[in-house]
């Protein structure tokens, strides 16, 4: 597990945003049963990926009408038991972090992996999820 005094910045980048966290079992499930869009931000330390994949997601939020109805964050190898519960939902994908995943009404509608996270600047990771809010969302 990640040590809090590295976590809590990058937490507090999406949570001072309007964001809510995942940090348990339960509260995935019951977030994920609920009827609407929920947007998900597998936080992670991963400094190249997860520092264009953070302001990207606020950044789609920001710019774009239509937006998921709930905006969530869990942290990889941080919040354990959230993040395994996330990955089981997110199948046939092999576990990634950072990852962010739309989901509508508890179904998975549009995920973007690390591997689409890498090299790419924050622009480009919120015009991917603009095009899946205006797909998805209200």
């Amino acid at each position: 597990m990640y040590p809090e005094e590295i976590v809590i910045p990058m937490k507090e980048e999406l949570t001072d945003n309007g964001f809510s966290e995942l940090l348990t079992s339960a509260e995935v499930e019951s977030q994920l049963s609920k009827e609407g869009t929920t947007l998900v931000m597998i936080n992670s330390v991963c400094g190249c990926s997860a520092g264009t994949a953070r302001p990207g997601v606020l950044l789609a939020v920001a710019n774009t009408v239509k937006k998921p109805d709930f905006l969530t964050t869990s942290f990889a190898g941080f919040d354990i038991e959230a993040v395994k519960t996330l990955r089981q939902h997110l199948m046939p994908y092999p576990p990634s972090s950072p990852a962010i995943a739309l989901f509508k009404n508890g179904q998975l509608v549009h995920f973007i992996e690390r591997h689409q996270i890498e090299g790419r600047p924050a622009q480009l990771i919120a015009q991917n999820l603009i095009g899946a809010f205006e797909q998805h969302c209200n």
